[in-house]
């Protein structure tokens, strides 16, 4: 009885360990994630914030194979503390019950989560802690799927050399920067000799770094810009407000069904790239971008302030 009561007062990675079957599964946590958020039943917790802490343990499915230091083969922590921030501004809510209850299924939403536990409570209600705690465990496998309305459909800029040279670059980052839609830069290779090795696997590394060079090379031009290499922090960045420069070779080749076009048709790649992203919309900037495209596109000359 005295190790149950322990483990009722314990952090969920301890009770996820002590509850685990014969198949432990692998686990991430989030530790005292602490937010100011209006919540509650009773009137004096109207119209006023408390701070409200966050406990979670999430058991996952072990990763097969090697990791390779990859973070999109993992269920990243930025997708517990979107969970909690999603459900925490959808509505206010009343119970810390239904908001335990809507992060948990909604994690459980992850292809990779199988059971989460979620401590939830209120520090500035008493002299103690108030709160609630549940475990809930995937029953059926869902569609390895994130609902729709969450998906951010971002908008995908080409940009030329001579366009990443230009006087007016800064301009078309402000006017880009000050709409509410997530902005992914996309370049092509530097005007430098690439070396040329007549192996096709090869060369295509080879001018896919070439392309990632010069896209450091645009960050070097605009500190706003954030050279991004993979899947989740794309995904990380467009939700919270980052400019990005897409730099392709990870993307490119670990994609299953990637892209049929040579790396050096730089316009080409971008497009296959605003496509596998939902982008809203293409803009080339000192490129006429081809108007059957997979998205909608905009081409701008480089004699336009206005984008």
């Amino acid at each position: 009885m005295t190790n149950e009561i322990r483990l009722a007062f314990a952090h969920p990675d301890e009770r996820a360990v002590a509850t685990s079957g014969p198949d432990p599964l692998d686990r991430i946590s989030l530790r005292d994630h602490i937010v100011e958020v209006e919540i509650g039943a009773f009137q004096a917790e109207r119209g006023t914030t408390q701070r409200v802490c966050f406990n979670v343990v999430v058991e996952v499915r072990p990763i097969t194979g090697v990791i390779d230091d990859d973070v999109d083969r993992i269920l990243s922590y930025d997708r517990v503390t979107e969970a909690i921030a999603h459900e925490l501004a959808a509505e206010r809510l009343n119970l810390l019950e239904t908001l335990a209850e809507r992060i948990a299924e909604r994690i459980l939403l992850e292809p990779q989560a199988m059971r989460v536990f979620v401590r939830i409570e209120k520090l500035d209600r008493g002299p103690g802690a108030l709160g609630v705690e549940i475990v809930r465990a995937r029953t059926v496998v869902k569609p390895a799927e994130v609902l729709e309305d969450e998906k951010p459909h971002p908008r995908v800029v080409y940009l030329t050399n001579a366009a990443m040279q230009s006087d007016r670059l800064t301009g078309w980052i402000d006017q880009l920067a000050a709409e509410d839609v997530p902005l992914i830069f996309c370049v092509g290779p530097h005007d430098l000799q690439v070396p040329a090795t007549g192996h096709a696997m090869t060369q295509r590394r080879i001018d896919l770094l070439a392309i990632e060079q010069n896209a450091w090379a645009l960050a070097a031009r605009d500190s706003r810009c954030v050279v991004v290499n993979t899947r989740t922090e794309l995904d990380w960045a467009m939700k919270n407000g980052q400019i990005c420069v897409w730099a392709p070779s990870k993307i490119v080749l670990d994609a299953v069904d990637g892209p049929d076009v040579n790396a050096r048709d730089a316009v080409a790649l971008a497009s296959w790239f605003a496509r596998e992203m939902e982008a809203r919309r293409m803009i080339g900037i000192g490129e006429s971008l081809p108007e059957n495209g997979p998205v909608p596109v905009r081409s701008v000359s480089l004699l336009d302030d206005v984008i």
